[in-house]
Order: structure tokens, then C-alpha cells, then sequence
């Protein structure tokens, strides 16, 4: 993953962003409500919506730069809301585009 190409930044940004929205869910959620840990969640859920921004702002640039059909931005967009769905986005359209 080259970081000095918009390619390997976006594709840095969705791996980012999916590890956010797991950390998120599955690591502080339960930390906060089972046993009142309130702090790590403020932390993640902060980074995790900076990463979730980044990631739809980028997902409108690199799309519209590579000409991407709007159904596929429309995807890629979607892929933002549900956990795990944007390492799918990394291994369905990223890497054909690395190719």
C-alpha cells in the first residue's frame, strides 16, 4: 500500500475506518454499559466519527476522480454504516484498482 498515491490513502482510511467502528461496537459499547467504563468509549466514538467523515469525504473524491458509477460510490458509502463492510470495499473494488 503506497501512501503517496490517493489509492493507498483511501484504501489506509477504510481499513482505518472498519477498525474504528469494531473497536467501537464490540470493545467499549460493553465497556460502557456492563460495567460503566464511560471514558474509552467518548475516545473511540471520537476518532471512530473523524475516520467515519474522512472516510465518506474520500469515498466522493476518489470516486468522482477514478469516474466511478454512482452506484458504486453509493456502496462504498453504504459500506461506512455496517461493521466489516469496509475491508469488503478494500477487497472488492480497491484492490482491482491497485491492479
Amino acid at each position: 500500500m503506497d501512501l503517496r498515491t490517493s489509492l493507498g490513502q483511501y484504501k489506509l482510511l477504510a481499513i482505518s475506518e472498519g477498525i474504528s467502528y469494531l473497536l467501537l461496537f464490540a470493545v467499549t459499547m460493553p465497556l460502557k454499559y456492563m460495567y460503566v467504563i464511560e471514558m474509552p468509549n467518548k475516545i473511540v466514538g471520537m476518532i471512530h466519527g473523524v475516520l467515519f467523515i474522512m472516510y465518506c469525504i474520500w469515498t466522493l473524491i476518489y470516486g468522482t476522480n477514478q469516474k466511478w458509477p454512482l452506484v458504486k460510490i453509493g456502496l462504498a458509502l453504504l459500506a461506512s454504516l455496517f461493521p466489516f463492510a469496509t475491508f469488503i470495499v478494500d477487497a472488492k473494488y480497491l484492490k482491482k484498482e491497485g491492479e
